[in-house]
């Protein structure tokens, strides 16, 4: 397994690509989780957090040879060209995803109108199989998870690597792997918001070291995680 997350400069992207190829001509059996961490959405206004040069490195060779992308909304949109109004254009984009390279895509966070609400979040999911035969299955999914007030640092790279966990875990379940994933999130979010509250004191907001993600306390959860959130078949 080979995971990459967030990362400011072209020549190091690079190299990470030819590191990746390099290894998979040795394993072809190797899976390559990337999260193309470039920006975010703050109030429906989108931004780039890296610099810009870092989009044509990530679309045009980072994402050909990955095997799982986790990018949120306004990244999927980046590297696509594409904007995401509604689920539909959501599932063409990581149609277009699967056409740049990998089997699994997952829209970690969107701005998209949740079915059960303007309190939960959704998360879409996309896994396209080639059969022996040459016959294409592609299994998509939707997951909404219920919103946490509070700004945390690392959750994208916590949902990164739990996705690559339990899809190796379950390879040609996406669903299964999704509601796994987003679950232990949920649990160690939970768990996290309920300590920082407690440090904070009545009335005080956390404020960012309150809010560190309470990994080893959440080991269990991480490791078993309840399944408290659902996904969809679409």
């Amino acid at each position: 397994f080979f995971l990459k997350g967030y990362t400011r400069d072209t020549s190091f992207l690079a190299m990470v690509v030819d590191i990746v190829q390099e290894l998979k001509q040795q394993n072809s059996n190797l899976v390559y989780v990337c999260d193309p961490v470039m920006g975010d959405k703050w109030n429906g206004e989108g931004s780039m957090y890296v610099p810009k040069d870092l989009l044509p490195v990530y679309r045009d060779k980072v994402v050909p040879v990955a095997d799982i992308i986790t990018p949120n909304q306004f990244e999927a949109e980046l590297l696509t060209g594409k904007k995401i109004y509604t689920e539909k254009d959501a599932l063409e984009v990581m149609d277009v995803l699967h056409a740049m390279g990998p089997e699994t895509v997952v829209i970690t966070s969107s701005d998209l109108q949740a079915p059960l609400g303007n309190d939960y979040l959704i998360a879409l999911g996309s896994h396209r199989k080639t059969k022996a035969d040459g016959t294409r299955i592609t299994q998509r999914i939707r997951v909404e998870s219920p919103k946490v007030d509070a700004v945390f640092v690392g959750t994208g790279d916590l949902f990164a690597a739990m996705l690559l966990a339990w899809t190796h875990k379950h390879p040609n379940n996406l669903k299964v792997a999704c509601e796994k994933t987003v679950s232990a999130m949920q649990h160690v979010l939970q768990r996290t918001i309920k300590s920082a509250k407690v440090q904070a004191g009545e009335g005080n907001k956390p404020n960012s070291a309150q809010l560190e993600l309470r990994m080893v306390q959440s080991k269990k959860d991480i490791e078993n995680p309840e399944i408290i959130v659902k996904a969809t078949v679409l």
